[in-house]
């Protein structure tokens, strides 16, 4: 998987809930104090971006105007 302009560290306002996007495809989501609470893949297509955890659950979000909206969160480029 080539690079793509939406890798790096995605943060909700309050900093509670951090996703970051590696360069080869996985992601890992952290919540609160705890790191790694969710770990798995993730494909961009366009500015729609799917994931599936390493558990199998799935979700789906879209970059808009450089801020990530996923699941009724809101991420901000960190």
């Amino acid at each position: 998987m080539s690079m793509n302009k939406y890798v790096g560290m995605w943060v909700t306002a309050d900093g509670y809930i951090r996703h970051e996007l590696l360069a080869g495809g996985r992601y890992d989501e952290a919540r609160g104090k705890k790191n790694s609470a969710y770990q798995g893949q993730y494909l961009i297509s366009g500015d729609h971006i799917d994931y599936v955890d390493d558990t199998g659950f799935t979700a789906d979000g879209d970059f808009r105007d450089g801020i990530l909206y996923h699941a009724g969160m809101v991420l901000y480029r960190e």
